[in-house]
């Protein structure tokens, strides 16, 4: 969750990967330390079993939270999203906001599942 922290305030940017930008699973990607993280993906369409299956080939699928776990949320009809667990809220890229974010409380969104490092 450290390295999540640490990229508060970084612009939104879609499909980025870098401090230059980033969108959620750029976010994930190095809150996370994942390689190989898919690109070329559309806004609206996400597969959840696909999303779910290529985490669970790199981290553990857990079912209580724990700071620092990845959410896997459906944000949208059609739309997923990724955000890192703090305890008590998420840090994500906000497309809206234009920047990673911190919000505090629960997902607004319907959660479809969570990792974590093994």
């Amino acid at each position: 969750m450290t390295r999540a922290r640490a990229l508060l305030g970084v612009r939104f940017r879609w499909q980025g990967r870098d401090g230059d930008g980033l969108d959620c699973v750029g976010l994930a990607a190095l809150a996370l330390g994942l390689r190989g993280v898919p690109g070329g993906y559309r806004l609206r369409g996400g597969d959840a079993a696909v999303a779910a299956a290529w985490l669970d080939a790199r981290l553990m699928r857990v079912a209580a939270w724990a700071a620092g776990d990845l959410l896997l949320v459906r944000s949208g009809p059609g739309q997923l999203h990724c955000a890192i667990w703090t305890g008590d809220g998420m840090i994500h890229a906000d497309a809206g906001l234009g920047r990673v974010v911190e919000r505090p409380g629960m997902p607004p969104w319907p959660v479809i599942g969570a990792w974590r490092q093994a």
